[in-house]
């Protein structure tokens, strides 16, 4: 069963690369508003915009497992919350991580805006027949730098009638 430490301890390197030194006993801001937002905390008046200021207020750039407890009666005291409703959402939120995020939608109009065969005009340049596309090559018009003006239609002939 999961306790509010264990979840602070799993907050406290979401995200830190690994072998980094950035996780540990220790949880940033951004980590505790994406807790926060996983638990299903923030509303209308309760928003990043006070745990920013909240955590301000303890003058450090990661705070401990001690200094959180502070920073929570702090929070819910001043937004008139439960203390230990809240703990209870932190503590039920499950493990971080990106549980529904958006997913690619391949229906109705994105199905057609993607479909590179169906392009038109200049646009039709970009991609080759299987789809994929070319490139610079697709998105600039190259010069060949020839001496030619381009659309001169008897280009490499002067050799052959003179």
């Amino acid at each position: 069963m999961a306790t509010l430490e264990t979840q602070f301890q799993k907050f406290c390197v979401f995200g830190a690369s690994q072998g980094s030194t950035s996780g540990g006993p220790q949880i940033a801001l951004s980590n505790i508003d994406k807790w926060f937002k996983q638990a299903g905390v923030f509303t209308k008046k309760f928003t990043t915009t006070d745990t920013g200021i909240h955590f301000g207020k303890l003058k450090q750039k990661k705070i401990g497992f001690g200094d959180f407890n502070k920073f929570l009666e702090d929070i819910t005291s001043t937004k008139k919350m439960d203390l230990d409703a809240f703990k209870t959402k932190l503590t039920n939120c499950g493990d971080p991580g990106t549980k529904g995020a958006t997913k690619a939608v391949k229906t109705g109009a994105v199905d057609r805006l993607t479909d590179t065969s169906k392009y038109t005009g200049s646009h039709k340049e970009r991609f080759d027949e299987s789809g994929k596309g070319k490139g610079i090559a697709g998105r600039e018009e190259q010069t060949s730098n020839d001496g030619y003006v381009s659309g001169y239609k008897e280009k490499d002939t002067y050799d052959k009638t003179h």
